[in-house]
């Protein structure tokens, strides 16, 4: 099996050793994406929606660069600083779906890379 790093500008710089996403086996995994923002580095911490809005717009780039849609969205996975926070980061995840939603679970971890409220990743199916 080979695999392809996908990577694009339109989307933050990993902050690590990995990449922003690999694609193989008919499958995208998308690593997990903050609120950075790709252009000033920055991040967007606001309210929690925006925040979430931030991280959607980072997978979006990355799928798009697959040339992906989040249709093509088959599992993601939802890591908040606090379960409380559930309700708004639904709201504003679920605008990205029109229906057909993918797999999915939400957990509350201790701590987030540079604090952040919500990091999500995502597996895409190249073939649907």
């Amino acid at each position: 099996m080979s695999k392809q790093v996908i990577n694009t500008s339109n989307a933050p710089a990993p902050i690590g050793p990995y990449s922003q996403s690999v694609k193989a086996g008919g499958l995208l995994f998308i690593s997990g994406q903050i609120a950075l923002d790709p252009g000033s580095g920055q991040l967007l911490m606001g309210s929690i929606k925006e925040e979430t809005h931030q991280v959607m717009k980072n997978l979006g780039a990355i799928l798009s660069e697959a040339k992906l849609t989040f249709e093509h969205v088959v599992k993601t996975n939802i890591f908040l600083s606090d379960m409380g926070l559930f309700a708004d980061v639904n709201e504003v995840y679920g605008a990205y779906f029109n229906g057909d939603f993918p797999a999915r679970e939400t957990v509350a971890v201790k701590g987030l890379p540079k604090g952040v409220n919500v990091e999500i990743s995502m597996i895409a199916s190249i073939e649907i």
